[in-house]
């Protein structure tokens, strides 16, 4: 288990990767990164930057990340497909977009799919629903 998030979400599966970006003037960046899934949140994995100002999490649907590694999928704020790096090497692009701003990482397609594989042992995809606890969600928006 690995602590996710700025500390507060416990991940069955966590991954510690580097991801690619380009900024604005073409300078090259890589990012400390963490894929985390809870089987609890069985629909979803999270993206955790790690950075000097504190961790900032995107979370996205696991299906969304399945198929983005084999074509280009995705509506709205996050779009995955396959990549090719610098060096010729497979990479998976996601990208992310909100009001503040727009980001198009590349992750080696060999991290990602080990962590969907690992993802895949604690839930397998199509399974999902089985580890869903509605009722649960149903009483969280209920006493907020």
């Amino acid at each position: 288990m690995n602590m996710s998030g700025g500390g507060h979400t416990l991940s069955d599966v966590a991954l510690d990767i580097t991801v690619e970006c380009m900024d604005d003037r073409g300078i090259r960046h890589e990012i400390d990164t963490v894929l985390g899934y809870r089987s609890g949140d069985p629909f979803a994995v999270a993206m955790t930057f790690v950075t000097a100002d504190g961790n900032l999490v995107w979370t996205f649907g696991r299906d969304l990340l399945i198929r983005g590694t084999e074509k280009p999928t995705g509506e709205g704020d996050v779009h995955v497909a396959p990549a090719i790096g610098l060096s010729g090497r497979a990479m998976v692009s996601i990208e992310l977009s909100s009001p503040d701003g727009h980001l198009v990482l590349l992750a080696r397609s060999s991290d990602i799919n080990d962590f969907l594989d690992r993802t895949a042992a604690i839930v397998a995809p199509g399974a999902e629903s089985d580890f869903f606890d509605a009722d649960l969600l149903i009483s969280q928006v209920l006493s907020a």
